[in-house]
């Protein structure tokens, strides 16, 4: 089902994404406040013996190391980054900006994570459809996401948006496309307009179940 236009889907660098994430980014574009609310999250989110599989990945997935899993895939666009991620059993490099299609079979993955990446895809109805296929019938997608991108590479439905305006979209466009009706975190921290160093990352989660 198409939702967005033409427009909505432009950003203000249309090169190809593969040319920007040609060299390895060895940083945390989350702090670390964040990074531990996903850890938790996850801690508590998925099961014990599942598959795992995290797109538009990176060099870390946050997953916590308590759990057990039946196998971790990932998915980004620089395979040095992808290669020192020492969750996944397997990787691949694949920009979903050019081609869509996720080379995997049928209801075959428990959970797919999505951290700091929904903001950059310019054909999330599609990626949606194909997750959909992919997860198992109880299989779940979760989404993570802050206030930071790389703004030259978002399309202007997120640039133009605010937080609770992108919060909306991603539901729509998961109902539209497989899901169930998400479940929405958001976790906060009171700005310290004295000490700003001591201020942290705004929290974003949608949680949502295939059909």
């Amino acid at each position: 089902m198409e939702i967005l236009t033409h427009k909505q889907r432009q950003k203000p660098d249309e090169t190809n994404d593969s040319e920007f994430y040609s060299s390895p980014k060895f940083v945390y574009h989350l702090d670390s406040n964040f990074r531990k609310n996903l850890s938790k999250l996850y801690e508590e989110e998925i099961k014990n013996n599942s598959s795992v599989l995290d797109l538009m990945s990176s060099w870390d997935s946050y997953l916590p190391k308590n759990l057990k899993y039946k196998k971790v895939i990932g998915h980004g666009l620089n395979k040095e980054e992808l290669k020192r991620n020492n969750a996944f059993d397997d990787y691949w490099v694949q920009n979903f900006n050019v081609n869509q299609k996720i080379p995997l079979e049928n209801e075959t993955i428990d959970y797919c994570l999505m951290v700091a990446a929904w903001q950059y895809l310019q054909f999330p109805e599609k990626i949606s459809e194909e997750i959909a296929r992919i997860l198992s019938c109880s299989g779940k997608l979760i989404i993570a996401f802050s206030n930071r991108a790389f703004w030259h590479k978002a399309p202007n439905i997120w640039t133009y948006s605010n937080e609770t305006e992108r919060i909306q979209y991603v539901r729509n466009i998961l109902v539209a496309n497989g899901f169930c009706e998400p479940r929405v975190i958001k976790k906060f921290t009171k700005e310290n307009s004295f000490l700003p160093f001591l201020n942290h990352d705004p929290f974003y989660c949608i949680i949502s179940e295939k059909k």
